[in-house]
Order: C-alpha cells, then sequence, then structure tokens
C-alpha cells in the first residue's frame, strides 16, 4: 500500500517522504523553502532563476537565488532560459553554489518568459528543450529533472511526448506534470488521468502538480495518478501545516499563537535576507496568505494587509495576539 510518508530515491537522494515543495516563481528562495522542510516537505524547489543571469554574473541572482541553507539538503535549483550553451554555465554555476539537484522550467505559461523561448514555448520545441536537459547535466555533472505541462493549448498532449524524449534522449532523473494546458494558467481542473498515463508510460519517477489547494485535493492526486510524489504550490502559501497534516505529523489546523509565531519567523527571515526596508515590501505579498489561516476577515486583517513597514507588521500581531481567537481556515 503505497503512502505519502514512504522514502523514495531521485536521482540518488533519499527523500524521506512523497510531499515537496514546488518552485514558486518570487516566492520560493531559501527561508519560504526551509519553512516547507520544518513542517515535513521531503524536498523543496527553488523559485525561477534566470540562466543568463547566472552565467552573466548578475550580482542579485547570485547572491540572492543561490542562496542555500545548510538545513536544507538535498536542494533543487530551478532553471530557466531557451540557450543550451548558457544553460550548461548556469547549472555549473548553480552546482558550485551547492545544488543538489538541477530542475528545468519548461512549463511556465507567463508572456514574458514564454517570448524569449523558455518555459511553456519549449513544449513547442522538443529539440531545443533536450538540448538544455543535456547542457544541464552535463554542466552540473547533477541530476537533471524538469517540470513542464501537458501542452500549450487544449487538448494538446505535447508534454507527454516531450518528457518521453528528455528521459530517453537526455537521460532527466525524473519529470514533474502539471497536468493543465499553460493556455489554462491556474485554471480549470487538471486532468489527473493524463498524468496517470504518463507515470504508466515512463521509466522514471514523476511528479504531480497543480490543484493540490486542499489536504484531500493532494490525497486525490497521489492516489489517482500513481504518481510518486504530490508537489504543493499555493496551496501551501501561509500553510506550512499542511506537510504535517499530510504526513500524519499533525490533526487540523494551527493555533492562532502558531501561526503568529510562524509569520514572526518569516519576517525576521525576510529581513535578514533583504534588509528591513525592502522586506516590508516584499512580505505584502505574504501577509494575506497568513491572514487567511488566521481567519481574518478583510476588515479585521487591514492593518496587516496594509503594513508599511516590517515594524507595523509586528505591532499588528502584538495587538492580535491580545484579542479572543477567531477559527483559522480549513
Amino acid at each position: 500500500m503505497r503512502s505519502l510518508t514512504d522514502s523514495w530515491n531521485l536521482g540518488g537522494h533519499r527523500i524521506p517522504n512523497r510531499v515537496l515543495l514546488a518552485p514558486l516563481a518570487g516566492i520560493g528562495n531559501w527561508f519560504v523553502r526551509l519553512q516547507a522542510r520544518r513542517h515535513g516537505a521531503g524536498l523543496a524547489f527553488s523559485e525561477m532563476v534566470s540562466s543568463f543571469g547566472l552565467k552573466y554574473g548578475d550580482r542579485r541572482t547570485l547572491s540572492e537565488f543561490l542562496r542555500i541553507h545548510p538545513d536544507e539538503h538535498p536542494v533543487a535549483i530551478q532553471l530557466f532560459g531557451h540557450d543550451p550553451e548558457v544553460m550548461g554555465v548556469a547549472a555549473e554555476i548553480a552546482a558550485e553554489h551547492g545544488a543538489d539537484l538541477i530542475d528545468i522550467n519548461m512549463g511556465c505559461p507567463v508572456r514574458k518568459v514564454c517570448k524569449t523561448g523558455a518555459g511553456a514555448s519549449l513544449l513547442d520545441d522538443p529539440d531545443r528543450a533536450v538540448a538544455l536537459a543535456r547542457a544541464a547535466r552535463a554542466g552540473s555533472g547533477l541530476p537533471v529533472t524538469v517540470k513542464l505541462r501537458s501542452g500549450q493549448r487544449p487538448g494538446e498532449r505535447t508534454g507527454l511526448e516531450l518528457a518521453r524524449r528528455l528521459v530517453h534522449d537526455a537521460g532527466v532523473a525524473a519529470i514533474s506534470i502539471h497536468p493543465r494546458h499553460a493556455s489554462q494558467q491556474h485554471k480549470g481542473d487538471p486532468d489527473y488521468q493524463l498524468a496517470a498515463e504518463l507515470v504508466d508510460s515512463i521509466g522514471v519517477p514523476v511528479i504531480v502538480s497543480g490543484g493540490l489547494s486542499s489536504d484531500d485535493r493532494a490525497i486525490e492526486a497521489f492516489e489517482r495518478t500513481g504518481a510518486d510524489a504530490v508537489m504543493l504550490a499555493r496551496g501551501s502559501l501561509g500553510n506550512p501545516w499542511r506537510f504535517e497534516r499530510l504526513l500524519g505529523l499533525r490533526d487540523g489546523e494551527p493555533a492562532r499563537e502558531e501561526v503568529v509565531q510562524e509569520l514572526r519567523w518569516v519576517i525576521a527571515c525576510a529581513e535578514e535576507h533583504l534588509g528591513t526596508e525592502r522586506a516590508g515590501r516584499y512580505l505584502r505579498k505574504f501577509y494575506p496568505w497568513y491572514a487567511e489561516t488566521l481567519g481574518l476577515r478583510r476588515r479585521e486583517g487591514e492593518p496587516l494587509l496594509t503594513a508599511r513597514d516590517t515594524a507595523a507588521a509586528g505591532a499588528f500581531l502584538d495587538v492580535l495576539l491580545q484579542q479572543p481567537a477567531a477559527p483559522v481556515r480549513t
């Protein structure tokens, strides 16, 4: 009987369970990944990192996007780009900075990524996609995984066809499949039957993502697809306790005090990583997730959602702990 708590092997690395953190563009930095690992995630993938930014020595790309905490390992660094030579150099740099696995994004549907020939546009350019994976593997000497979509447009299966070529021709160690076509973005139901077909037809581990917004959906996807692991994305934002529940480490949602303590940890990490001023701006996208987990209605959470800096956010949390607790989200 398969279980999310079973260990497994990915590219020579023992992964302690089958609940992973997905690459989250603009979000999945070292402390978000470390948070997921603290709450039980077996492996965390980084946010997208520009292969060109690494090759040409962009200071921010190197110092922020390739920062890895010692407690994260093994960790996968996700790269994006369209040039195999550049990808090989970037993968080598990522390996030098401590990456244990290289993941290549071949599924991002965002126009500014696709118009460069990267992301989901590679679904229509399989020769280039294979060349990129080969280059990353040769440059880094590390196992390479690829994250992709089912296709660009409704009804397309180019993602499955490409996945098979990536395994056969480029030797990738695993495939992550988001079984929605790229034009869907994050809307509509994922086609888990399509993901199950990929699992049955490919000889490497398959990780499924997309639509895992609740504990039940994550379990359903794992059982219906037969995938080796599930990959949580937006469903874990502001609620890393989802990892614990899926792994049987806790029952129910966290208490208000736990959520506040966790958010304080996030704020402190952001200040250390970005400096107090930048952290105040960066965290504005985080606060709504935690307000939802806290069960705050819009008016109640307004001081947090509009906090001008981290000090204001901290002051709100001080006041919140003095008030009667409301039920957190389920």
